[in-house]
């Protein structure tokens, strides 16, 4: 059977990105940071977490969202028009 793909109404990646960059975090700064709370993230899936390559666990959103001092909101906003 094939895999189905969730159809992603926000983008989140591109929300966490500008977010990082407006805050003058990189991004490995970033994943240390949420490493050393105890959540599993790597330089590598950040960026692919960024740029829509790959999904974000809930752990991973709320690690995000304490490093950077942010909102879900913040997180969750959506960019132009409805998609």
């Amino acid at each position: 059977m094939p895999q189905q793909k969730i159809k992603q109404d926000i983008n989140i990646g591109a929300n966490i990105r500008d977010l990082r960059l407006r805050r003058d975090v990189g991004a490995t700064e970033l994943a240390i940071k949420l490493q050393l709370i105890g959540v599993d993230m790597t330089r590598e899936a950040l960026w692919k977490i960024e740029n829509g390559e790959q999904h974000l666990k809930a752990t991973q959103l709320r690690g995000i969202r304490d490093v950077l001092g942010v909102t879900y909101d913040d997180l969750l906003k959506e960019h132009g028009g409805a998609a």
